[in-house]
């Protein structure tokens, strides 16, 4: 085998289990995360509405490092865009925001749905495009 593909299958089993670390250690931090929540959570008035705010703030956090490390895992588009849908999404609900911040998030939430629409097929078009290939072989 050739010096440079080695080097370049090195590199790459290197970068994978550099994402698979971070993906661990984010995992890791998420449940720190999560318990800290919980506890602090349950020592907040909960009659008040900024309470509500920060229980949406937090379960968004944990959902985008999730996201994040399935993306790191799985390297997929579909995974990419769902994990800025709700990077999106936790900006969108932040109460302090001004009209041009929240018309900006619902044009890049526009543009994620248009380019999920686009670039990804579904499950029934990915069985057509499967059942279809051996056909165009013949």
């Amino acid at each position: 085998m050739p010096r440079a593909i080695r080097l370049a299958n090195g590199l790459r089993r290197t970068a994978m289990w550099s994402e698979r670390i971070l993906a661990v250690t984010i995992f890791a931090g998420m449940g720190a995360f999560f318990i800290y929540s919980v506890l602090s959570m349950s020592h907040i008035d909960w009659s008040h509405s900024d309470t509500l705010y920060e229980l949406i703030n937090r379960v968004l956090l944990l959902v985008i490092c999730l996201e994040l490390v399935r993306t790191l895992l799985t390297h997929e588009l579909e995974a990419v865009l769902e994990l800025l849908a709700f990077v999106v999404a936790r900006k969108t609900l932040k109460p302090d925001l001004t009209a041009t911040e929240i018309l900006f998030s619902v044009i890049a939430f526009v543009i994620l749905m248009a380019a999920r629409k686009y670039f990804i097929l579904s499950e029934s078009e990915r069985e057509n495009s499967a059942l279809e290939a051996p056909e165009s072989e013949n």
